[in-house]
């Protein structure tokens, strides 16, 4: 199914304005989500009430938001007080600045949109993203979105114009909290440090390459229930860590004797598979899962009976 756009745009650039749309860059669907029920199997619901009177139930349309500004003291808001202090929704985003690709440390990202030319915009949607590309350079903008201002980076990848959210700088602790020992390593320990990862060094990152093994077991779990199986839980690895003083020196020998932490990309025997005689779930819309082999007829039925909920 094509994509659908959340939002149509204008992107700033000088006195250039290029229309575009706003897709999201990520998906949620594949969350598996568990719901809450009685031990019958009957659905539970949220309420709330009064922490004065708490055998009342409060409606939504009696409730009003308040700010504590001191302990158990508010200043309340009506719908339309709060509508007037937020910021209201903007369909420009304006271009500040252009600054160098690696300038936005990847810590203050937020969340991610895809920007496509809209109508009479491809030209200028394709000038602006050429130049980019041949400076180096990202852009910086302003745009007000859902009630918030942000600050945002347009950036030039193969296939278009991605739009990042930004964190402001209150909304990232910083590591010095941590107050994190500075212990200096000998030049040996550094220099065989060095030669492990160059063992194992790679010149990209293919996500595709990964998968999901909590995810898989889960949903192994699940068609295992399906099926009327037992859910057998695996045992818990001892962690190889300990209290005990360790020789670094000696670690990184033995990692590079043992072919470096590359062994440890091999995926474990059994793991992120479901079992021969569970049919996995039919694959959600919007996610990506590899074919398996056909299993039993009487299993594979409850698995398509779950997928249809």
């Amino acid at each position: 199914m094509a994509a659908r756009s959340i939002a149509s745009l204008s992107l700033g650039f000088g006195l250039v304005s290029i229309p575009v749309k706003l897709y999201s860059a990520t998906e949620s669907s594949g969350t598996i989500r568990f719901n809450l029920l009685t031990r019958d199997g009957s659905r539970v619901k949220q309420q709330y009430v009064s922490e004065k009177d708490p055998g009342t139930i409060v409606p939504r349309s009696e409730m009003i938001k308040g700010y504590e500004f001191e302990k158990d003291r508010y200043v309340l808001f009506t719908p339309d007080e709060l509508k007037a202090v937020e910021e209201s929704a903007n369909h420009t985003v304006e271009i500040v600045s252009f600054i160098p690709e690696k300038a936005v440390d990847p810590l203050y990202y937020d969340k991610a949109y895809f920007l496509a030319p809209d109508k009479r915009g491809g030209k200028s949607y394709s000038l602006l993203r050429a130049a980019m590309q041949k400076s180096g350079r990202c852009a910086l903008a302003k745009w007000a979105w859902k009630g918030k201002q942000y600050v945002v980076q347009v950036r030039a990848a193969d296939d278009g114009l991605v739009l990042q959210q930004l964190l402001y700088a209150d909304e990232v602790r910083s590591m010095k909290e941590l107050e994190i020992e500075d212990v200096k390593p000998s030049d040996a320990e550094v220099k065989l440090a060095l030669q492990l990862i160059d063992q194992i060094a790679a010149d990209n990152y293919d996500p595709a390459e990964y998968v999901d093994e909590e995810k898989q077991r889960i949903l192994a779990a699940i068609d295992a229930k399906i099926a009327g199986k037992q859910v057998v839980a695996t045992e818990e690895r001892e962690s190889e860590s300990s209290g005990q003083i360790i020789d670094l020196t000696e670690m990184l020998r033995a990692s590079l004797v043992r072919g470096g932490a590359g062994a440890a990309r091999a995926p474990r025997k059994g793991a992120g598979t479901a079992p021969e005689e569970v049919t996995p779930l039919a694959a959600k819309k919007g996610i990506r899962r590899a074919a398996a082999k056909p299993a039993a007829e009487e299993v594979a039925t409850p698995a398509r009976a779950r997928s249809r909920k």
